[in-house]
């Protein structure tokens, strides 16, 4: 039996591994697709659930390599684990990108959510979420070339993000603040901005007595015209009144229409800028 996430040889290894990323891009080897016969599929972290969930959120027939020019930055320990910080980053090396999917091995609930980039802005995503206990935490991206490419990070946690009711729903405060959001601009010195946007929601998971799955699960940014910019899907392991980052190449000239739903059908409306 391959030693558990406990083992503290094991740990020590997956700790380096998930230095790779903070690393310069040069002195990392190529990306490299798995040997025949691997049961890791070429997985760096050796994880059992990475095949299952290879197939399963990326597709049977996906072709995958492990890239580290796909950089997934977080803590190397959690503090709280119903906050963990983590930010995706793709090199410009790698050409368009279509898709950033978010993904933890050992959460109940593995997928975090599906980011799709379009017209002016960069691969690049910044969020929080619940980890359940230590895990790999990873980003596949789908570029134009047909491949995923997929980056990690490990981050050790004592646990129980998943099963534990957020702040809002322990005091009932979330029904005064339910859908209400907040953005805001920030300027990028090489003409870009950064957009940062926070939607008030509960974000239950579902794993908590009494308390159903209740989370956002859809947010479109636009322009004034209408033109997308970017479409989010999220699920129940984002964290409680979630903030997401974006990184714009051009600040845009008039307001933006953040809109989006979730898992209930309430709607979300508003404009930033």
């Amino acid at each position: 039996m391959f030693p558990s996430a406990a083992d503290p040889k094991r740990r020590d290894v997956l700790k380096r591994a998930a230095l790779a990323p903070l690393l310069p891009l040069a002195s990392i080897a190529a990306p490299s697709l798995h040997a025949a016969g691997d049961p890791f599929e070429g997985d760096p972290y050796k994880s059992h659930p990475w095949p299952d969930m290879r197939r399963e959120f990326l597709g049977a027939d996906a072709r995958v390599v492990f890239d580290p020019r796909v950089q997934v930055r977080g803590p190397v320990t959690a503090e709280n684990p119903v906050v963990v910080p983590i930010s995706v980053a793709v090199a410009p090396g790698l050409g368009p990108v279509r898709r950033i999917v978010a993904l933890v091995d050992r959460n109940p609930i593995r997928k975090v959510l599906d980011f799709e980039p379009k017209r002016g802005v960069k691969p690049a995503v910044a969020f929080r979420f619940k980890l359940e206990q230590a895990s790999a935490v990873r980003a596949a991206v789908l570029a134009d070339d047909g491949l995923w490419h997929v980056g990690g990070g490990w981050v050790d946690s004592a646990g129980g993000g998943c099963t534990v009711s957020g702040a809002t729903r322990q005091d009932g405060s979330w029904t005064r603040t339910l859908g209400q959001v907040s953005g805001k601009l920030f300027a990028d010195p090489e003409g870009g901005a950064r957009l940062r946007v926070r939607v008030m929601h509960p974000m239950d998971t579902g794993l908590v007595a009494g308390i159903p799955a209740f989370y956002l699960n859809r947010l479109v940014v636009s322009t004034a015209l209408g033109d997308e910019l970017l479409r989010l899907a999220t699920w129940e392991p984002v964290s409680e009144n979630p903030v997401f980052s974006f990184d714009l190449a051009q600040r845009p000239s008039g307001p933006l229409r953040v809109s989006g739903s979730d898992n209930n059908g309430n709607r979300i409306e508003t404009e930033i800028g």
